[in-house]
């Protein structure tokens, strides 16, 4: 019987090493290293598509007791697109800026582990109105959207790159959100693996609530190819890399 690495050597990532290794006093903050930008460049050139905020879209108000209740992950999409002001919202519940600190830090809509906030959000977008189908790249400090280089076909190459979850592919858009762990690695160190992770959920979970005001739903997607998942938004893999997917449709 094949043994399981949880039980020695998978739970010292977590744990042992953490404790172990961590060298709370010899961090890139302790050593007086600037810390990271809180948003990754856009290269000169790009396509910007502004998005509408707070006081200019149309979201019906939700009672947060009943989305709690209600939530629940969807694989089964309708065809009815989303709209521009449902993509802005539920980008800004997940991702959005609510106070500019300073160059390396702000406030958002999630919390997250010493104000580091690691994430980028890229989406893959078939079917929004109003938005040519094609991969995107979320701009929180101007709540705009960079439309990245988009491979040929697709859906098939979401569905590829989520081992074949079909139901990516009948999404209206897939929120993929990668890691740019230098950032927290700036200030936690080895902890990162573990506070970087816990991030992760806070932002996915705010997705799951934020869709039930719009009537969308979502389906966590942590099953996938990394190396695919990367090469479909563009990332390198080691400084940058895909954390979590989450394909939402209307339901």
């Amino acid at each position: 019987m094949k043994p399981s690495i949880t039980k020695d050597a998978g739970r010292h990532f977590l744990t042992d090493r953490i404790r172990e290794e961590v060298d709370w006093y010899n961090t890139p903050q302790s050593q007086g290293e600037a810390p990271p930008p809180v948003q990754k460049p856009v290269p000169e050139g790009s396509a910007i598509v502004r998005l509408p905020r707070q006081d200019e879209w149309a979201i019906p108000a939700c009672d947060l007791a009943d989305a709690i209740a209600r939530r629940e992950s969807h694989r089964r999409f309708a065809a009815d697109p989303l709209s521009l002001d449902e993509l802005a919202f539920l980008l800004w519940s997940t991702q959005g800026v609510r106070k500019y600190l300073h160059e390396a830090a702000v406030l958002r809509t999630v919390p997250s582990a010493g104000c580091r906030h690691p994430f980028e959000t890229y989406l893959a977008v078939l079917q929004v109105a109003g938005l040519a189908a094609g991969i995107y790249h979320y701009l929180p400090l101007e709540h705009a959207l960079a439309h990245e280089p988009t491979p040929d076909h697709l859906p098939a190459r979401l569905a590829a790159a989520v081992r074949g979850q079909s139901f990516a592919a009948a999404a209206g858009v897939t929120f993929i959100w990668t890691a740019i762990p230098g950032r927290t690695e700036w200030r936690y160190g080895e902890a990162s693996y573990k506070v970087i992770a816990l991030d992760a959920g806070h932002v996915c979970q705010n997705l799951y609530l934020a869709c039930e005001a719009i009537g969308c739903g979502t389906c966590a997607i942590a099953a996938y190819n990394q190396e695919l998942a990367d090469e479909l938004v563009g990332v390198d893999g080691r400084e940058e890399f895909v954390v979590y997917l989450a394909p939402v449709g209307r339901v």
